[in-house]
């Protein structure tokens, strides 16, 4: 996930002192009997999810090097005895569960990849793990909850194998890489190579898949409650690389130069009116941030060129490409105005919205609400992004937050995703464990 959800504390506290938790939209396939013995095949397995998380997060692994990991994960699945893929678009694991009836096709996900953050948790289990990132040593921690994300749906794939006999279809289980976005630069053709769900989906693992669910865990919601909504939930994603070239000179005799870091400053300022003058917000929310900029080597010295790196966000995929247009035009007319130019590139990471559709949303509610004992909410929208929402262009998928902040934590004030505090109750294992086991029963059961 790209952006720590601590936007969400503040209005969550909001709504939790002006709502009620979201009821039932109509009757679920799964029922309580059902719910009560995904319930007790979760408790029997719930210590194995915490040894799992624990030796995941001491041993975590950067964006498309989820070697060690992917290992862990195949054995389990196959020791259930699924039918497992290795390799799928990289690092992926995808198990494949066929149930005892003839029916429909519905994934699981989750995803297995760490950042480069250093730990400064304090837990018996942190992080000492290093690895290469563009080029450098750096320290690596599970920051996002990716390995509570795949000790969860390790738990429910051997709640729901458990179940195989009575599952009227198949559940795939997808062990994804690289969603925080593996490093990449586009070939000598301009091309992106592919990466994350967009290679694991180029590889095949939607194949027959007729509905995927995933979720993410957060310290910025209630323990044991869902944050969820119907229609956009987290923002698109296009990363933005500015050049901006002059001519350099002496910074005593700028007359004789064209100062790239006079015209990147106008730039920076420029983009700001993108959102603020250019697009429709009332339409959407939409986000443009410059967040480096890099350019010159001496204090007395104006440089040939400026290079700036920054992020959009956006809800909507028709004010997503207006936005890449007038970014492109803003950039390119104010640095022309100075004698400059500027070259914009998008990518590699460009993710679209993550959008839950709405005759899925409301069909899955039911059984959601029965999981959590009515502990559901409407969330606002999240500026951050996931590549769930790639899976979401190929079949309809549901996507949601679960609360887990550390024990003794308020979850407005715990630390967010992303921070090299970052830690969860584990206690909430299980419970988003038994959510995407009862989603999954749920759908292939509902006719």
């Amino acid at each position: 996930m790209h952006k720590p959800l601590s936007a969400i504390s503040l209005a969550t506290g909001l709504l939790l002192s002006g709502l009620t938790f979201a009821p039932s939209a109509q009757a679920q396939a799964l029922d309580a009997a059902g719910l009560q013995a995904i319930d007790a095949a979760v408790t029997a397995v719930a210590p194995k999810m915490v040894n799992w998380r624990r030796d995941i997060h001491a041993h975590p692994e950067l964006s498309g090097q989820e070697v060690r990991t992917a290992k862990l994960v195949a054995e389990h699945l196959k020791k259930l005895g699924m039918d497992v893929q290795t390799g799928v678009g990289g690092t992926g694991v995808v198990g494949t569960l066929k149930g005892g009836l003839p029916g429909k096709v519905v994934a699981l996900r989750a995803d297995m990849d760490a950042l480069p953050v250093p730990e400064n948790t304090g837990l018996p289990f942190a992080s000492k793990a290093k690895a290469n990132y563009l080029g450098k040593e750096v320290p690596v921690m599970h920051a996002c909850g990716h390995d509570a994300h795949t000790a969860m749906l390790m738990g429910a794939a051997e709640v729901l194998a458990g179940m195989k006999a009575q599952l009227p279809g198949t559940i795939k289980f997808i062990f994804q890489p690289a969603e925080e976005g593996a490093p990449v630069e586009p070939d000598a053709n301009g091309k992106v190579p592919s990466f994350g769900a967009k290679a694991m989906i180029e590889a095949g693992a939607l194949k027959d898949v007729q509905a995927i669910y995933g979720l993410h865990i957060t310290s910025n919601l209630p323990g044991g409650v869902v944050g969820y909504r119907s229609g956009p939930l987290m923002a698109g994603s296009d990363n933005i690389t500015i050049h901006v070239e002059g001519r350099g000179g002496h910074g005593s005799s700028p007359w004789a130069t064209i100062d790239p870091i006079v015209a990147a400053s106008q730039v920076v300022m420029g983009l700001q009116t993108v959102v603020s003058r250019q697009l429709n917000i009332s339409q959407e929310p939409a986000v443009v941030t410059i967040g480096q900029i890099q350019g010159g080597t001496r204090y007395n010295i104006i440089p040939d060129k400026v290079e700036m790196m920054g992020t959009l966000r956006t809800f909507d995929e028709d004010m997503r490409q207006e936005a890449l247009k007038r970014i492109t035009t803003t950039a390119e007319s104010i640095a022309a105005a100075s004698g400059a130019k500027a070259s914009v590139r998008f990518g590699p990471v460009a993710y679209p919205v993550t959008t839950n559709p709405a005759p899925l949303t409301q069909a899955s509610l039911p059984a959601l609400n029965l999981a959590m004992g009515g502990k559901t909410m409407v969330i606002p929208k999240v500026a951050g992004s996931e590549d769930f929402s790639e899976f979401q262009k190929v079949v309809p998928g549901f996507f949601y937050f679960l609360g887990a902040p550390p024990k003794g934590k308020e979850f407005a004030k715990a630390p967010p995703n992303h921070s090299a505090l970052f830690d969860i109750d584990e206690d909430q294992l299980p419970t988003g464990a038994r959510s995407l086991a009862a989603l999954a029963v749920d759908f292939l059961q509902r006719k």
